[in-house]
């Protein structure tokens, strides 16, 4: 089965143009993918930097909202980036390849 890698920055609760933008498929594609889907609390930190108690809030909120969305965990992988070290070490090494943004 191919695989699906998706995922939003947790700067807060979804909206409208989340769901007609990216939810909908991913609720439609979980199904016929193996899919999953990032709660990205290491790059939220770029936009509320100043107020870091806010990222569990809004991890909480995100989550919320791709349950009710229709995200389903029975079929989609719903993780939080901190907590898969792999990816902090391979931003590192990728990093050194690509030395200009």
């Amino acid at each position: 089965m191919e695989r699906l890698v998706t995922g939003d920055r947790v700067t807060g609760k979804l909206h409208l143009g989340h769901y007609v933008g990216s939810l909908k498929n991913r609720v439609d594609l979980q199904h016929t993918y193996d899919t999953f889907v990032m709660l990205a609390d290491v790059q939220a930190l770029t936009t509320h930097f100043e107020q870091p108690e806010q990222l569990s809030i809004h991890l909480r909120q995100v989550t919320l909202d791709y349950l009710a969305a229709g995200i389903d965990p029975n079929h989609a992988n719903i993780f939080i980036q901190s907590m898969v070290p792999e990816i902090a070490e391979l931003t590192a090494y990728f990093s050194m390849f690509v030395t200009v943004s």
